[in-house]
């Protein structure tokens, strides 16, 4: 009898070990799962150390399994709404692409002194200086000035509109008057043709240097604050004559000047 019992014993313990690790020990209709069992899933334990127990308790698995995948669904929704509102956030913050700044124009070179002094003595203290250096490209020094009308309520005409301007030239450390314009266009050897002959308050004064033919002038002839729209006088350094002529109106040809207003007028035409 107590062998039997000492028989029994170690089939029970057997039969205990394999129903804690799932296997089953009774024929079914199912097929057998022993063929799929590794040395882990029957590994007999010692009749003295305690029985492992399942890691979840049975029937846990599916709902344990469903609550990760919950939780790993509202993880990646959050992460992407959180990007959503990065890139929402970061599109308002933008603050608009900032216009590149205009080159500030290079300072102009300060007037010598001795310059803006002779201005003054040409033509009074209220002298601009608009131009000076080698102006005619003939190696001689040259300043232009003017008296420039300033703009207001009753001087809006475009460009810049003198009463009186004078070119001068340095002549053994001397300045001396070379073009005049005030009622009239004239220089050493007379009046320019195309000045006109009643005599004007104002012109409109242009000018521009080329690297080669050097410096020239644009007179256009004002009445009053009235803008005739005559085309303008062109002058320009004749290194031929040396001194400054007026043009054609192509501003290639030179014109001689006039000793009288009246064939002043007439040589133009």
């Amino acid at each position: 009898m107590i062998s039997s019992v000492e028989d029994t014993q170690p089939l029970k313990l057997w039969q205990y070990a394999l129903h804690l690790a799932g296997c089953r020990t009774k024929r079914s209709s199912n097929a057998s799962t022993m063929e799929n069992l590794i040395e882990s899933d029957c590994f007999l334990t010692s009749a003295n150390d305690p029985a492992a127990m399942p890691s979840l308790p049975s029937g846990t698995g599916s709902g344990f399994t469903r609550n990760r995948v919950a939780v790993g669904r509202t993880i990646r929704r959050n992460a992407a709404l959180g990007i959503l509102a990065a890139c929402f956030l970061a599109g308002c913050s933008d603050a608009p692409a900032e216009k590149p700044v205009a080159e500030a124009k290079p300072a102009a070179p300060a007037v010598p002194e001795d310059i803006q002094s002779a201005a003054d003595s040409l033509l009074g203290k209220e002298t601009t200086v608009l131009l000076f250096g080698e102006l005619a490209k003939n190696g001689k020094q040259e300043f232009l000035a003017a008296n420039i009308v300033p703009k207001s309520s009753k001087n809006n005409l475009p460009g810049t509109i003198v009463t009186r301007a004078v070119l001068s030239e340095n002549v053994d450390g001397h300045w001396m008057e070379i073009l005049r314009c005030d009622e009239h266009l004239k220089n050493a050897k007379g009046f320019l043709p195309g000045t006109p002959i009643g005599g004007v308050t104002g012109w409109r004064l242009a000018y521009e240097q080329d690297p080669e033919k050097g410096l020239a002038l644009y007179f256009t002839p004002l009445k009053g604050a009235v803008d005739t729209h005559t085309l303008p006088i062109g002058v320009r350094w004749n290194s031929s004559a040396k001194r400054y002529q007026s043009l054609d109106r192509s501003y290639e040809n030179f014109l001689n000047e006039a000793p009288s207003l009246s064939t002043a007028r007439s040589s133009l035409r």
